[in-house]
């Protein structure tokens, strides 16, 4: 598996997006406030705000969240100025890692960030040393009880999806950055609800750990997901399932 899908299985299985639910609602209150502020507050004429919307709904954060941090980034409500940066970097074993973070506060971010780094075996590198290892995609991943292979290929023809990765439960659906949204709507359609759906970073590669590399990659990971100021982190790694269940 890859980084994106290797990390998306371990955050599921351990219920982490569940037991942090107070800091998944301030990461996307923060991204629909600065969504608005980019491109206005209408969500049918704002992509991705309307993005950060569905997926705030689909952690069933209360609508009065949503139209405030709305009202904060079109300046209707006073609310924090919040600045975009990505931090590139490498992980354990030469793992490339994007993080995506908005911060009111660079100093204080680049900081945390540097020190989690180091802590966990890796390093920050310059802007644009890892970004060419990732490329911006649709992401989706249906529950292989949901459909059968034969139903999925035929509807992904018809849907426009460019790839699908098939794993050990579940199946990955890839889009084209701008064909997320008529995707989202055909598996609407079908009633077949993901367990993930993003607009995300996909490595082009991967590079496959084991032991204690593996063991500090996911220790990093944790610790960058759980930074306030990191809305997403993206990573090129591989582990096995059997060096997971032996990590377990």
């Amino acid at each position: 598996m890859s980084g994106h899908s290797k990390w998306s299985t371990i955050k599921r299985k351990k219920g982490a997006a569940d037991a942090k639910r107070g800091k998944v609602f301030s990461k996307l209150i923060k991204e629909i406030t600065v969504a608005a502020r980019a491109g206005g507050g209408d969500p049918e004429g704002n992509p991705r705000l309307r993005a950060a919307v569905l997926s705030a709904k689909a952690e069933n954060m209360p609508k009065d969240n949503i139209e405030r941090a709305i009202k904060k980034g079109t300046g209707d409500l006073e609310g924090a100025a919040y600045e975009e940066v990505i931090y590139e970097g490498y992980g354990p074993g030469g793992v490339a890692i994007l993080a995506q973070v908005l911060t009111d506060n660079k100093n204080r971010t680049v900081a945390d960030i540097r020190h989690i780094f180091t802590k966990n075996g890796g390093s920050m590198g310059e802007t644009g040393c890892v970004s060419w290892l990732f490329e911006k995609k649709g992401y989706f991943v249906i529950d292989k009880k949901q459909i059968d292979e034969e139903a999925l290929m035929e509807w992904a023809l018809e849907a426009g999806v460019e790839d699908i990765r098939e794993q050990e439960k579940e199946w990955e659906v890839i889009t084209l950055p701008e064909n997320i949204e008529p995707v989202r709507a055909a598996l609407e359609e079908k009633k077949w609800n993901p367990l993930v759906s993003e607009l995300t970073m996909l490595p082009k590669n991967t590079i496959n750990l084991e032991g204690k590399n593996a063991e500090q990659m996911i220790r990093m990971m944790e610790a960058l997901e759980d930074n306030d100021d990191i809305q997403n982190v993206y990573a090129n790694f591989d582990i096995s399932e059997k060096v997971m269940e032996a990590m377990e």
